[in-house]
Order: C-alpha cells, then structure tokens, then sequence
C-alpha cells in the first residue's frame, strides 16, 4: 500500500528513537500490534533500520577466544570504556544481549525467563520479531513476605511476550518456601505441575547472575527475599552468587547448599538440558559469580563486559 514506506519510517521512529511501546504505537498510528510487528521487521529487512554489532578487534578479542576454549560456551565480549560507571556499563551489555537473544528467537520456541537487575534492562532492547507459536514461561518464583513480586516480574515477562508476540506462562510460587517439604508438597499440585511440564520443553533460556555484593544490588539480595539468617547461612555455605536464585559456590557446586533445597528456579543440572542458554553478565563484582556459574556449566552463550571477563580470567 501506499502509505506502507511511511509508516514503516514513524514506526521505526518511535520504536527505536523515542522508544514508544509497540501499543503505543499501534494506537498513534491506528492499526494492530501485530502490524507494527511486521513494519519493525519489514524496516529492518529494507534497510530502513540498520543495527550492527561489531567484534572486537585486538587483545579483547581473545578474551572471547579463551573464555570459549575453557568453557566451552559461545562468548560476546562487549566492549566497555574503563571509567564507566557500572550503570552505564550495564545498558552496553545489555545493549547487545537484546540484539544477540532477538536474533535467536524463531518460530515455535517456548522461552525461558529469569528475572532479576540485569535481566531488567536487557527486556528493553529486544528487538521486534514476525514470529509465530512463541512462547514464554517464568523460571523461578518471584514472591516473597512482603510483595507479590507480580509488578517486577511481570513486566519483564511482558517486555519478552511483546517482542515475540509470545503466550505467557507465568510461575506463581515464593521464590522460597518457608521449608523444603513445602516445596516438595507444591512441586505435586497439578497447577505447578503444568508450569514445569513447559518448562521442561524450553528450546531457550536467559538469565543473569546474581551478586551478595557490588555497587549495583542484584534484586534477590536487596528486595527482602532473604533475611539475616539466610545471609548468614549464605556465607557459612561459602556462596558466591545464584543463577536463577540457585546458588553457587565458585567451584560451581551447588547440590549440597540448604537453601536451594527451598529454591523454586531451575538448577544448573536443569538448565543443563535446554538446548540455548543466554547468560548476561555486567559489572566486575559479578566475576566471582560468573565463574561459579560457568563451572557449574549453565550456559552455551554467554553476553559479558570486557572488563569482567577478564577480572574472572584473573581469578582463575
């Protein structure tokens, strides 16, 4: 039709400059989301938006090198200038994973979310794609205490279900049981049961890692999902971080550690059988995490800052 070439230009417009929702959109211009889907997918097939990704050259480059030979994991290395601030250097992180997870997504797959700080930022810069059958299931409770968790949540489920036109399933359990058997009692109700049996179906996964320490809290450990006790137990049990609120030691063990006993997201043996899984890592405070987790073997791909990656090289 006529008009298509211009409306493809406002929708990209608002999508990528002033960062207007596909539902916005769709109301401005007055056609269905499901057309602005495909004007964003039709502008970026044209042309008409460009987004490029380049790899490092030089001696970052082998950080990628080395991080994929001993982990064997698929590794983009993003390239962050030394002085950022750690907010700044999560944005260019998560920047790329929008980019790099995006072009993963194809018709029919059943999704994998985690939710946490980084995972937050990275559901902003998913690209819009013309996919069918999608799907997108919750991987580990979010409520606890004092909040339903809802809000948080789900909105970063959201932000995944309308990038990909996706179903959603959501998982409406604490993050952590009071106590094990009363996890070992819910993992039997048939309404839990029906989320598991999905995400036993995950073709791919996205998660971060979480941190007990930097300057940029990880969500699980500065929204009242654990107490003194716990923090104490946390650090008797030598913890360095969770993936999906499991935690980990640095030696990525993980099996022995009471409280994951009362954990609701998947373990590493779980992720294990997922066929693609995202990690997104930004900020030094979490190299120590990171290495637990690639020990503990949770990732294929994993999305992580220059200067990180080589804070976790020295580690080792």
């Amino acid at each position: 039709m006529h008009e298509r070439p211009e409306q493809m230009y406002l929708a990209a417009s608002m999508y990528y400059v002033q960062h207007e929702t596909m539902e916005s959109i769709a109301r401005q211009l007055g056609v269905s989301r499901s057309t602005v889907s495909r004007l964003l997918s039709d502008a970026r097939e044209t042309g008409l938006v460009r987004i490029s990704l380049s790899n490092p050259s030089g001696p970052k480059s082998s950080l990628a090198t080395d991080l994929s030979r001993v982990f064997r994991v698929n590794t983009h290395i993003v390239p962050v200038r030394e002085a950022s601030a750690e907010l700044h250097r999560l944005d260019r992180v998560a920047r790329a994973a929008g980019l790099i997870i995006s072009d993963a997504v194809s018709d029919g797959m059943t999704i994998g979310v985690a939710w946490g700080t980084t995972l937050s930022a990275v559901v902003k810069y998913l690209q819009p794609r013309d996919v069918s059958g999608t799907t997108v299931v919750q991987l580990n409770g979010g409520a606890n205490k004092s909040t339903s968790g809802i809000p948080y949540v789900g909105s970063i489920i959201s932000e995944v279900a309308e990038a990909f036109g996706s179903a959603v399933v959501h998982f409406p359990v604490p993050t952590f049981f009071d106590y094990a058997e009363t996890r070992q009692a819910m993992w039997r109700e048939r309404s839990v049961q029906s989320v598991l049996d999905v995400q036993a179906q995950l073709d791919l996964v996205v998660f971060g890692v979480g941190s007990l320490t930097g300057p940029v809290r990880s969500h699980v450990y500065s929204a009242g999902y654990l107490d003194a006790h716990d923090f104490e137990e946390l650090r008797a049990e030598r913890v360095v971080g969770d993936v999906c609120t499991v935690f980990l030691r640095e030696d990525g063990s993980f099996a022995d550690i009471a409280l994951n006993a009362r954990a609701t997201g998947p373990t590493p043996a779980e992720l294990q059988r997922v066929p693609r899984r995202f990690c997104v890592v930004a900020g030094m405070a979490k190299a120590r995490p990171l290495l637990a987790a690639l020990r503990a073997g949770v990732a294929t791909d994993l999305i992580v800052d220059d200067a990180t990656a080589r804070a976790m090289l020295e580690m080792m």
